[in-house]
């Protein structure tokens, strides 16, 4: 089923994962309890915004790299790059710049996605749709692993080492990553694009590719809705968080802890659920199964508001969001061409996750210099409203994805 050559190169991309977000949970922990400490969780949203002119020119210095170099040398430097900038934050912030906090936060909303969209677009490359279905579980659950170790190390060590040097083990854990993906494409092979796709000749960014398919339009669509969800949860959650917990490194301890367990939760969903339900359950049931879950723990919250009401959706929402559809999502790149996987998928899952996040905050941004103080009780709201047209997209992604996949198969 498996031949040895895929076996190594999932191993290799799974460890390069799994030291991504390792670092991540560094990263995420501590860029956001120092935006709150320099800023207040009250202007969270305006750095937020920040996030899609920064997706931008990321995602363009991606397209050319992927034009000139191709996908194993786009995925090395992008990695090494980014421990470098975060790096050189880090030296920013021991010296008393507080603007690094701010670029920080933008950054890692940026990096993390640009980063692992590469490691999905390399295994929907790689592998078969039957194969992804036994394997993307089992991926994302060893990747999970990477993310449970550095958010226990946060809550261990926030409070004795200090939030700052905690930025030292997110910009490592990128060097490790760009070898085992390096690894990866040795035992996998790197993909080619089409000869009309090579150099980048349907564009770099991948726009031109996006907007001539109306099925990847909706999973545009479908990643808009989803992170309009994740964007008022994760608000919420941060707009708690500064209300119960005051001091900068307990409130990154806290974070880090949430963290961890998020990823445990992940990985045992990954590695248990996901695996059967991929092979057992009907891809509808899924895509439709998962908002509905978000509008019951929104509307919990929405009824009782509190710190662990606020905690139990934003992880909820994360967890299922990192495992059951995650791999579901990922089944409908597959039968697509070399620049959908690779260049327009960043558009969709990098950039659409950001931009979704980026103009939600913008917007109530907006709203807030307007009314000035803005209910907590809106958030929630906002997010089943989300849920509620969020359903109906994914039915219909899910009646294109099949139809796509019958003619394929004649």
């Amino acid at each position: 089923m498996f031949p040895r050559r895929l076996i190594f190169a999932a191993i290799s991309i799974s460890a390069a994962a799994s030291f991504v977000l390792f670092g991540y949970e560094f990263i995420r922990s501590v860029s956001s309890s120092l935006f709150i400490e320099a800023y207040g969780a009250e202007n969270l949203m305006f750095g937020m915004v920040l996030v899609s002119p920064s997706m931008i020119v990321m995602l363009y210095c991606y397209g050319r790299l992927l034009s000139w170099r191709g996908a194993t040398y786009a995925l090395a430097i992008t990695s090494l790059f980014s421990g470098m900038l975060i790096l050189g934050c880090y030296a920013a912030l021991v010296r008393g710049m507080h603007f690094a906090a701010v670029i920080i936060y933008v950054f890692r909303e940026a990096y993390i996605v640009i980063v692992i969209e590469q490691f999905w677009s390399f295994v929907n490359s790689v592998l078969t749709t039957e194969q992804a279905k036994r394997i993307n579980g089992p991926f994302c659950a060893v990747a999970s692993m990477g993310s449970f170790a550095g958010g226990m190390l946060v809550k261990r060590w926030a409070e004795v080492l200090g939030s700052e040097p905690l930025l030292l083990f997110a910009a490592g854990s990128l060097v490790p990553a760009a070898v085992f993906s390096v690894i990866a494409y040795r035992f996998g092979g790197e993909p080619k694009p089409s000869e009309a796709e090579t150099g980048g000749r349907l564009g770099h960014l991948g726009v031109k590719t996006l907007f001539r398919s109306r099925y990847l339009l909706f999973i545009g669509i479908l990643i808009l809705s989803t992170q309009l969800v994740s964007t008022v949860l994760d608000l919420r959650f941060n707009g708690l968080a500064e209300m119960e917990l005051s001091d900068t490194d307990a409130r990154t301890a806290f974070f880090g802890g949430v963290y961890g367990y998020l990823g445990l939760a992940a990985g045992i969903l990954q590695l248990v659920i996901v695996p059967l339900a991929l092979r057992f359950v009907n891809l509808r049931v899924i895509h439709v199964g998962v908002p509905i879950v978000h509008l019951v723990s929104s509307l919990v919250l929405t009824i009782s508001p509190s710190l662990r009401s606020g905690t139990a959706a934003y992880v909820i929402f994360k967890a299922l969001d990192y495992s059951i559809f995650r791999a579901a999502k990922e089944l409908f790149y597959m039968p697509l061409s070399y620049d959908s996987r690779y260049r327009a998928k960043q558009l969709i899952d990098s950039f659409g996750y950001r931009f979704s996040k980026s103009g939600g905050a913008a917007v109530i941004g907006l709203v807030k210099l307007v009314v000035k103080t803005i209910p907590g009780i809106a958030f929630s709201i906002t997010a089943m409203v989300a849920a509620l047209v969020w359903g109906p997209i994914a039915f219909s992604l899910t009646r294109m994805y099949q139809r796509l996949v019958r003619t394929e198969d004649t």
